[in-house]
């Protein structure tokens, strides 16, 4: 009787399991390096943004002008003729240029811009009023620089830039302007800086103008 012998060969699958599972584990590494890495390029760029954004805000909230006081003058007999604007920084202003800020002004039937000039400008001592001062343009569209406090020496006839403690006077030609503003009248308007909250310019003539020179505005 013939007997017939079998060999039964078995094949091990283990080493081909574990060289797949390693490619698996790999790409998980590379594609996690490579989300962790695009997570740490967005979050960096958002957080210059943020920066960049917050200083800008903050310049825009706490940077400006603000309008200390509103002084006029009318010569006996006549209606207004000129008007002094005090203007001061607020508190978290570093710089700003006055000859890019700007004023608006109204008496309600006409609206009218100005502009620095550079042809008016005074940094005086003593000066006994500043209605006597050759600071009032000849031009309806410009106004004229009279200052008052400038303890760093900032504020210049070419580039008059004001900072925190500085105090001066923007002055306008209301003849050249307006023709006159008379009694009882509403004036509104803004002074513009380059950046910042605008200076606020409100208020209402008297009825009679008893005075030669009149506070027409004044903060506390």
């Amino acid at each position: 009787m013939q007997k017939y012998l079998c060999k039964v060969i078995k094949y091990n699958n283990l080493a081909s399991l574990g060289i797949g599972g390693l490619i698996i584990f790999i790409s998980i590494v590379l594609i996690a390096g490579v989300a962790a890495s695009i997570l740490v390029q967005t979050s960096t760029t958002l957080e210059s943004q943020a920066v960049s954004t917050g200083s800008k805000t903050k310049s825009e909230v706490s940077a400006g002008v603000s309008v200390y006081s509103v002084e006029g003058y009318a010569a006996s007999g006549e209606d207004i003729s000129k008007l002094a604007i005090m203007i001061r920084p607020l508190a978290g202003t570093e710089e700003i240029g006055i000859s890019n800020s700007y004023i608006e002004l109204s008496d309600t039937n006409k609206k009218v811009i100005f502009n620095y000039s550079t042809s008016y400008y005074s940094n005086p001592d003593g000066l006994s009023s500043i209605f006597d001062a050759n600071v009032f343009p000849e031009l309806g569209s410009q106004f004229g620089i009279l200052v008052l406090e400038d303890f760093d020496n900032s504020i210049s006839q070419l580039n008059p830039v004001i900072n925190r403690g500085d105090k001066l006077f923007l002055c306008v030609n209301i003849t050249a302007s307006f023709n006159n503003i008379s009694e009882n009248i509403d004036v509104w308007g803004r002074v513009v800086p380059e950046v910042g909250h605008v200076g606020v310019i409100s208020f209402r003539t008297p009825y009679n103008f008893v005075d030669n020179v009149m506070k027409l505005q004044w903060n506390m």
